[in-house]
């Protein structure tokens, strides 16, 4: 529940981006909007040492291994500074060409470039906070991340007002100020998390160890994962590419409606957390058949919340996307897409938690060819085509629907057959 409390708030802090800058301008919003795909590429990278991180440290916890779990955290810690440094030059001097390569109207890539440069110079801290928030989920600690998460969200939003329409003496920023107050925002969470991990109470620590082999161990579960996410984030962009095809409009409502989607996510994010979690640590401790119920526990648990939410994302569309834009057309085009995703939220919280469990085993390649050739053979090319032969945006929707339900149907198929528990890591 910890987890999944802090998605939502994960999600709450996006909403209350999206809602301010949509004061400024739907080209505003659309950037933005169009920046959280930008933002999944860099989560490639992240995956690198994320998921294979997970599994490990899990494994290391269920085994009573604490120092050996701690070193591998170090050393993950330095591998992330690193990486990020080149994912932050390449995204401050690239972030224009990125919005023109996705087909936005120039005063998109305008408002993007802005918003996009002062993320990157931020990237740092972002990828220590998804490491050590994944790293102490690993390990059990979930309840700390929440508590964090809703300090930063709250300085967030104070940023936000400040800094986007000038207050307390500040100039009014626009778009700029979101992304500083985004930044400074992730800068007391990682400062937060190094606190914390400093306590003798910790369930992890920081030990300056370095184990080539377990980093080794990592990458070997890790590189399949940030295949499937790159090759998933791709898809996704070229998706996106699509819905921007049809206008700024239809681009804009899409962005408003999957963020306020996310609210339905959140038990499914934070479900497979659990599960990613609790699989690991149960196969550590040789488990095998507590770890097989912990992700059906965990996907009864999740579908329940988002098929609720679901029903309520079905009844009541216009007033949520009211909250965020006033333009007529945007509305729309988000009801639309919330009525449809509305019905296939239980598919969703399926696929979210039985993926999460097996990465959570270690089991990385058999989520990379099902996420893989779902996205591309019922949702990608399917979409491409309906364009193409003149087909409105609501039957791109009806295709990404299609796609969820036929993809929740294999996992669970894959996790009934339970080979997936004696992968190796």
């Amino acid at each position: 529940m910890p987890a999944a409390l802090k998605h939502l708030v994960d999600i709450l802090q996006i909403l209350v981006d999206m809602l301010m800058i949509g004061m400024v301008s739907v080209s505003a919003l659309a950037a933005v909007g169009m920046s959280m795909q930008f933002m999944m590429i860099i989560n490639v990278l992240m995956t690198l040492y994320v998921v294979g991180g997970n599994a490990l440290i899990s494994r290391f916890i269920g085994e009573g291994r604490k120092r050996r779990a701690s070193a591998l955290l170090y050393s993950l810690g330095i591998f992330a500074v690193v990486l990020s440094v080149f994912v932050t030059i390449a995204g401050y001097t690239g972030s224009e060409y990125i919005y023109a390569l996705m087909g936005a109207q120039e005063d998109v890539v305008e408002q993007g470039a802005l918003y996009f440069k002062i993320i990157s110079l931020g990237i740092v801290v972002i990828f220590i906070d998804t490491l050590l928030y994944n790293a102490l989920s690993a390990a059990g600690d979930t309840k700390n991340s929440l508590y964090i998460k809703l300090v930063s969200t709250a300085i967030n939003a104070f940023l936000n007002y400040v800094l986007i329409f000038g207050h307390y003496g500040f100039e009014a920023m626009g778009i700029e100020g979101a992304a500083y107050a985004t930044v400074i925002s992730y800068c007391f969470n990682v400062v937060a998390y190094y606190i914390l991990i400093k306590k003798p109470h910790s369930k992890l620590n920081i030990i300056p160890i370095i184990r080539v082999k377990d980093l080794i161990r990592v990458w070997h579960v890790g590189w399949s994962a940030a295949l499937d996410r790159g090759i998933s984030s791709m898809s996704f962009l070229v998706f996106v590419a699509i819905i921007a095809a049809y206008g700024t409009e239809e681009l804009a409502g899409y962005q408003v409606a999957l963020r306020i989607e996310g609210i339905a996510f959140m038990p499914g994010f934070g479900f497979s957390i659990a599960a990613m979690a609790l699989v690991g640590q149960s196969l550590g401790a040789k488990n095998i058949g507590r770890a097989y119920n912990m992700g059906v526990i965990s996907g009864r648990i999740a579908y329940i919340f988002m098929g609720s939410v679901g029903v309520f994302l079905i009844l009541f569309p216009e007033f949520l996307v009211s909250f965020f834009t006033k333009d007529a057309a945007t509305i729309a085009v988000a009801s639309y897409y919330l009525i449809l995703v509305g019905v296939a939220q239980i598919p969703l919280a399926i696929m979210f938690v039985y993926s999460g469990a097996l990465r959570g085993a270690g089991a990385t390649k058999t989520t990379l060819k099902v996420n893989v050739l779902s996205l591309w053979i019922f949702r990608v090319i399917p979409s491409y085509i309906a364009y193409k032969m003149g087909y409105g945006i609501i039957a791109i929707f009806v295709i990404m629907n299609i796609e969820t339900l036929i993809k929740g149907l294999i996992y669970v198929y894959i996790y009934q057959k339970r080979s997936w528990l004696y992968t190796k890591v």
